[in-house]
């Protein structure tokens, strides 16, 4: 950002009384993670649907931020030197301040908005108008509510035009985001099914979309959209107007061909001379709308953004990368021929331990240890190549966890609570397979309120990847309590005589005031204290003071069944029995009972906290649920090899596959050893080759899979889907005969983890 802010001029635009002072705001920021060097920051305490950036005042008080605006009452007292300004509602006085700062430039601003390729427009819209423009766009795909006001501010006084998504998810979501674009122009790209469950109808929708326009003088409207064709500001795009410019793209996908269509008419109405055009559309870049995270070498931490390298587009990338660093060195992978000088500035800005810039893929690299690595680049330079010789090596199959996917689930099952109920996220067994640490430090990012972990090992993993959040326990066993004191774990109690064990290791290390969870028996007969031992724990827990109880809670056994009797009578039993302890503890106390099925069929037993699980990745019993839960783990490999086997040749061991006919079979680096269980051996297992399923023959071997392709295309080297759009985790548990839960956790360690989030 390029701000120059006086106290006297946010006084004006947010309405407030500010003293006399000389500093001079240059930025704004929300998240303490992405600040380096706060003096000239304003820091907005926004309230989201994890976190309450009013928690973290004191650390962007010692990152120098001096200039507070907040909507609690502060202890000024506290913090010398700081102004505090006090708001109503923090979003709003932000968009707010966007909104005034808009006002400030005469030019035109591009309002872009549809169900799909929002995004996508806008950034190649971008590439071609930047051969003649200075233009400001939108960061990635910052189109919310708060993305669209920190996109605003991007706007300085050097920029000729500005770009801006605005993406919206309910009913009155766009007259906000319209009221701060106040656009000249619109783009409308399309009108699909996205958020469609949150308006009564299609026409609702739509109505909702057009309102960004208001302001517009031309409208540029793909013609798949029923627009009013009798009103002289929109004009309809159709493909086939354009027919001979789409020839050059590098893509041939209608999709792509739709999107361009979008940028081409717009770069023409700002009069870019259809030369430039035609020399920039070959060069268009397959736009990655994900940054790709990846294990690396020498425990290393690889962030493949590997795009496009405008200044803008780069500080976004150092933001996250300093977000997700969790203390460990900072290094930039650069590659560019030119423009050093100013990227070293913005590099600067956010200090990381080392930089580097690379002519070619080719170039030599320092060796990396302990690092979270930043590749970043034009795409022509390919360095997605590089990136590679950076990954550690692992064998082809991989999973992908979507963390975007896995937050907006998360948002989900909040908006089923009341907005102070707590979230304990399980990431036990791996965090179901997708790996603890990335996970652990992921879910502390967005701002979850505990970690619950099966056994102490789990926990400690959780510590020595960074994670400061309070990890509860579940299965605590004696020999694991000096690890859970050593790394400030929170055993869960199910007996006294635990607990009485517990509270001798206290005693001999000299603790008091140690937090525990006590677990009730409801029904579950599993662990947990019944209703005649809680007078004996009383009689414990009033008279040592080495414990202190943080949360009761115990397990519904039928959360998954909608109007379950038994669930009733658990949630009875477990408020009769956690009532009683409470009536004897002298603190406040959490109490919990629902996990994920309980989260989304029994929201009025929430209590003070929920555990949720499962539901993080998409998955859910009920359809209804499912409709708004994306699944986030997707499962792929790749052919190593291709025969052909003629009729009655047997495959595989013990001879269990015998050809029929004369076919061909792929064989994939896929086996029971990766969780591709031998059940699904002799055509009861499929996987998908070319979008076409593709059965198992023979038996799995533990490290290889042979498929029946017959006479399909395809090659070595060709993708395998395991779990994906082709083939959902559901069906591929029950060809296992199992639960989802079981093939997230079968899947083996030697299987690498990649993540990628919007």
């Amino acid at each position: 950002m390029k701000l120059t802010f006086s106290y006297q001029e946010l006084s004006k635009q947010l309405d407030v009384t500010l003293p006399n002072s000389n500093r001079v705001i240059r930025s704004v920021a929300f998240d303490t993670r992405r600040i380096v060097g706060g003096e000239d920051v304003l820091f907005f305490a926004l309230k989201g649907e994890f976190r309450d950036g009013h928690e973290f005042i004191q650390a962007a008080y010692e990152k120098g931020v001096r200039t507070f605006v907040v909507s609690q009452k502060m202890d000024a007292s506290a913090f010398e030197d700081a102004t505090f300004i006090l708001v109503d509602d923090t979003l709003k006085a932000l968009q707010s301040l966007a909104k005034s700062h808009r006002k400030k430039f005469d030019i035109p601003v591009v309002g872009i908005t549809g169900s799909a390729g929002k995004t996508i427009v806008k950034e190649w819209l971008g590439q071609l108008l930047e051969q003649q423009y200075r233009v400001v766009r939108s960061p990635k795909s910052y189109n919310s509510q708060l993305g669209v006001a920190l996109s605003l501010l991007e706007i300085h006084e050097d920029c000729d035009l500005a770009l801006i998504e605005a993406g919206i998810s309910g009913p009155g979501d766009m007259e906000t985001l319209a009221d701060m674009i106040q656009p000249t122009h619109g783009i409308f790209t399309s009108l699909g099914s996205a958020h469609k469950q949150n308006f009564e109808s299609k026409d609702a929708h739509m109505a909702e979309k057009l309102r960004l326009f208001d302001t517009c003088e031309k409208v540029f409207v793909h013609h798949s959209i029923p627009v009013d064709t009798n009103d002289p500001k929109m004009k309809v795009v159709h493909e086939k107007s354009y027919a001979s410019l789409l020839e050059l793209l590098p893509f041939e996908d209608e999709i792509s061909r739709h999107n361009a269509a979008m940028a081409i008419v717009a770069s023409r109405h700002f009069e870019l001379d259809d030369a430039v055009i035609e020399r920039v559309l070959p060069k268009l870049d397959r736009i990655a709308l994900r940054l790709e995270t990846f294990d690396g070498i020498n425990n290393c931490l690889i962030i493949n953004d590997t795009y496009n390298l405008d200044l803008d587009a780069l500080r976004s990338s150092l933001e996250y990368q300093l977000s997700v660093a969790q203390g460990r060195n900072r290094a930039v992978i650069i590659g560019t021929k030119d423009d050093q000088e100013e990227i070293k500035r913005v590099l600067q800005d956010f200090e990381p331990i080392e930089y580097h810039f690379v002519s070619s893929v080719d170039d030599e690299l320092p060796e990396f240890s302990n690092s979270v690595i930043l590749i970043k680049g034009r795409r022509e330079m390919r360095l997605e190549q590089l990136a590679l010789r950076l990954r550690e090596r692992k064998h082809q199959t991989y999973v992908e966890v979507n963390l975007s996917a896995i937050r907006n689930n998360l948002a989900y099952c909040k908006s089923k609570l009341d907005k102070d109920t707590k979230v304990l996220a399980m990431v036990k067994a791996s965090s179901y397979g997708s790996g603890i640490d990335e996970m652990g430090v992921y879910l502390e990012r967005i701002g979850v309120n505990y970690l619950g972990v099966a056994y102490a090992d789990e926990g400690v993993q959780l510590r020595k990847a960074g994670v400061q959040l309070p990890v509860l326990v579940m299965n605590t066993e004696e020999g694991a309590f000096e690890d859970c004191i050593a790394y400030d774990l929170e055993p869960c109690i199910y007996s006294t005589e635990q607990l009485n064990a517990f509270i001798l290791q206290l005693i001999y290390v000299g603790k008091t005031y140690y937090p525990v969870h006590i677990t009730l028996e409801t029904g579950m007969n599993r662990l947990g204290f019944e209703t005649e031992s809680i007078p004996e724990l009383l009689r414990m827990l009033q008279t040592q003071p080495e414990v202190r109880v943080k949360s009761i809670y115990s397990h519904l056994a039928t959360a998954d069944e909608i109007g379950s009797e038994f669930v009733k009578e658990q949630v009875q039993k477990f408020e009769r029995n956690s009532e009683e302890i409470l009536k004897h503890l002298p603190y406040d106390v959490d109490r919990h009972i629902a996990n994920s099925e309980g989260v989304l069929h029994y929201p009025q037993y929430q209590f003070d906290m929920v555990r949720i699980g499962i539901a993080m990745y998409g998955y859910a019993t009920e359809k209804e649920d499912r409709e708004h839960l994306q699944e986030a783990i997707r499962w792929f490999s790749a052919i190593s090899q291709i025969r052909s086997v003629e009729a009655g040749k047997s495959i595989g061991y013990g001879r269990a596959g015998v050809a029929e006919k004369s076919t061909r079979i792929a064989v994939i680096p896929l086996g029971y050893g990766d969780g591709f269980r031998r059940s699904l051996s002799g055509g009861k297992g499929q996987v998908i080759i070319h979008g076409q399923p593709c059965p198992v023959i023979g038996n799995v071997c533990m490290d290889m899979t042979m498929i029946d392709i017959g006479d399909l295309p395809a090659e070595v080297g060709d993708p395998v889907e395991i779990i994906g759009d082709s083939l959902s985790l559901m069906t591929l548990a029950e060809q296992m005969d199992t639960i989802p839960y079981e093939v997230l956790t079968g899947i083996s360690r030697r299987v690498q983890r990649l993540y990628v989030e919007d």
